[in-house]
């Protein structure tokens, strides 16, 4: 782990880790960004110049979270284009659709938790169907465009919740309806986040690309826990005495475009600096193993 003297702290606000910043040039590409940390990332940065391409499962809730920023931010550049991480059909159909020649920033932002067992359409459970395989293929399919856009950067955000179950049980991994635990499948998708954005640093590092993984905050107030009540009611209830989504989206926006941290690649952040992750995440080993197994499963 790299130590780095952050300016920021757990109270900082997206909007102060952008205060002397130009992003004027930056296009940036969010998922999830119709509600949520997604939202308010994507507000502070449309706000701040930067061109937003907001991507959503559903366009009519993107295009009314892009009217929201525009009234509130008339200068604002932002685009909102359909996109289910659950269908790497609908992953492919971005992709392709996406005009922008290259991409600065990549925030993979949109996450599920809770529920009822679920597949995604290509038969993966669903929390790491949408969590981790989808951002996988995404952020794959843009590589060349980050690249193009003089060293992108790729932003995961994962969870302290990564770090249970402590290790990834290949045997158990993804979950299938017989074993299927809500706990589990999301901590398993939010280490997947973390594994993910190392070995990315490590593979294409070299070509400009930088990685970065983070926990925004305990139950911030979003929408992840709409599938589930006890989740809902907890978010409820611990809200007074948790970060709000200014709050949430700071760490968003620092991994995403602070010049202080381009060289910091592949760490792992929570309340604006640099934080040590769980063992597992570190483990080179099952990064390796993690990105070729999600190479099967997007093939």
């Amino acid at each position: 782990m790299k130590q780095w003297n952050s300016p920021f702290g757990p109270r900082t606000t997206a909007d102060r880790v952008l205060d002397g910043l130009d992003v004027t040039e930056q296009n940036i590409v969010i998922t999830g960004a119709n509600v949520g940390i997604g939202f308010e990332t994507a507000r502070a940065l449309a706000a701040h110049g930067a061109k937003v391409t907001l991507a959503c499962r559903d366009a009519a809730k993107g295009d009314t979270a892009a009217e929201k920023i525009r009234k509130k931010h008339p200068n604002a550049k932002v685009d909102v284009r359909t996109l289910d991480l659950a269908s790497l059909e609908s992953v492919r159909a971005f992709a392709a659709d996406l005009p922008d020649p290259s991409i600065d920033v990549l925030i993979a932002n949109a996450g599920v938790f809770g529920g009822d067992y679920r597949e995604t359409e290509e038969g993966i459970e669903w929390t790491v169907g949408v969590c981790h395989v989808g951002h996988f293929l995404l952020a794959d399919l843009l590589l060349e465009r980050l690249e193009a856009g003089g060293g992108g950067r790729v932003v995961l955000v994962s969870s302290e919740g990564h770090k249970s179950p402590s290790t990834l049980d290949w045997d158990r991994f993804p979950l299938e309806l017989a074993n299927f635990k809500p706990m589990v499948a999301y901590g398993q998708a939010k280490l997947c986040n973390i594994l993910h954005a190392k070995e990315l640093q490590r593979r294409y590092g070299e070509r400009g690309i930088s990685a970065y993984s983070l926990h925004p905050g305990t139950l911030v107030p979003t929408a992840i826990g709409r599938h589930s009540l006890v989740a809902r009611l907890l978010i409820q209830a611990i809200r007074p005495f948790t970060k709000s989504l200014g709050q949430g989206a700071a760490t968003s926006v620092l991994c995403a475009v602070h010049p202080d941290v381009a060289d910091l690649g592949g760490e792992y952040f929570s309340d604006c600096t640099v934080a040590r992750p769980s063992r597992e995440a570190e483990t080179e080993e099952t990064a390796r193993r993690l990105w070729e197994r999600s190479e099967e499963w997007v093939a």
